[in-house]
């Protein structure tokens, strides 16, 4: 039986993974994908609090494209089906499901396409978070960095609190030096998309810094409809939502800003390089029919086709459904600015 208390795992899908493509596809895209094992990153990001009475069924966030594959992937475990009408970035998102939630209930906001490899640390941080979000503190995971990122928002932080820290500063992507003394000085942890509120303090600090977007879902809420397990807010009202993401909206403006450390193995496997690293530390990554001869920290990837290389070194390689991708490891930041990523 779950506790009453528990908290509520809120799983956000969002994005169309073009960073992935040719793998990830608008009508599958990332998180519905089996990148690392043989379950989704979908499926993972729901396991990682299942059969645990401190967490609740999840609410999950997403458009109404992807539900017969959130559905699917669910495999009859319950949950509750938030239908995002139209895209509007991660605060109207989360907003939707605190407006959902009792005041009182603890939400744990989760992107549904990262991995983490140490789940019973990731569990540890929850809890952590959970105590702070309790306090009405705007919770962020700081992920601990183990090299100098320049791919990744940073935090800074502040006073020691119970459990955690006060966030002193949000910081945008750096460039290679500076990242290097954010490594260096230890002040410094990964922002990681990971959150944690009490759903009526966080419509509050919305209400705050974002009036005319808390209303907005306010007022999508109450005039949305309930059709089985899936919650449909008024696709008009939310349409006019003028979207933007949790940090610029809530974090980086409330004065309740915290985090707690997390050191979990975690990526966000935003592009081909990030997969690489979650799959293998510098060596070749093969996957499919795959041919590599005097080649170093290739990746190759073909779901037919032989795809034969010599002599390459920091290259991606990618052969999915009649496409194929190469690109040098450092390139494949941009992957989603090609023309066959973007007109899917």
């Amino acid at each position: 039986m779950t506790d009453p208390s528990a908290i509520h795992p809120v799983i956000l899908c969002g994005g169309s993974g073009t960073r992935l493509w040719p793998l990830s596809r608008k009508a599958r895209p990332k998180p519905f994908l089996p990148l690392i094992g043989a379950t989704t990153l979908f499926e993972q990001a729901v396991g990682r609090v299942a059969g645990d009475t401190r967490f609740a069924a999840p609410i999950v966030v997403a458009g109404a494209q992807h539900g017969d594959l959130i559905e699917e992937q669910m495999h009859g475990a319950a949950h509750r089906f938030v239908v995002e009408p139209a895209a509007r970035n991660t605060a109207p998102a989360i907003a939707l499901a605190a407006a959902l939630l009792p005041p009182e209930d603890i939400m744990l906001v989760c992107p549904s396409d990262h991995h983490i490899a140490d789940e019973a640390a990731f569990r540890a941080a929850a809890l952590a978070a959970a105590a702070l979000a309790a306090n009405d503190h705007m919770v962020s995971f700081g992920i601990a960095p183990d090299r100098p990122e320049t791919g990744y928002g940073y935090i800074r932080r502040g006073d020691a609190l119970s459990g955690g820290f006060a966030i002193a500063q949000f910081v945008e992507k750096p460039d290679g030096a500076r990242a290097e003394e954010y490594l260096a000085s230890g002040e410094y942890s990964w922002n990681g998309g990971i959150f944690a509120f009490r759903a009526g303090a966080l419509l509050d600090e919305l209400a705050t810094h974002r009036p005319a977007m808390a209303k907005a879902v306010h007022d999508a809420v109450a005039a949305g409809k309930e059709v089985g397990t899936r919650f449909h807010p008024d696709a008009e009202i939310f349409a006019g939502i003028e979207g933007d993401s949790i940090d610029y909206a809530l974090m980086e403006n409330t004065a309740r800003a915290a985090m707690v450390p997390a050191d979990m193995g975690w990526s966000d496997i935003g592009n081909w390089a990030a997969l690489q690293d979650a799959l293998s530390e510098g060596d070749n990554v093969v996957r499919g029919t795959v041919d590599l001869v005097d080649c170093d920290n290739v990746m190759a990837i073909s779901d037919g086709p032989r795809v034969s290389a010599v002599g390459l070194e920091d290259v991606c390689i990618i052969v999915s459904d009649g496409e194929v991708l190469v690109t040098t490891r450092e390139g494949a930041q941009v992957v989603g600015k090609l023309p066959g990523a973007t007109n899917q």
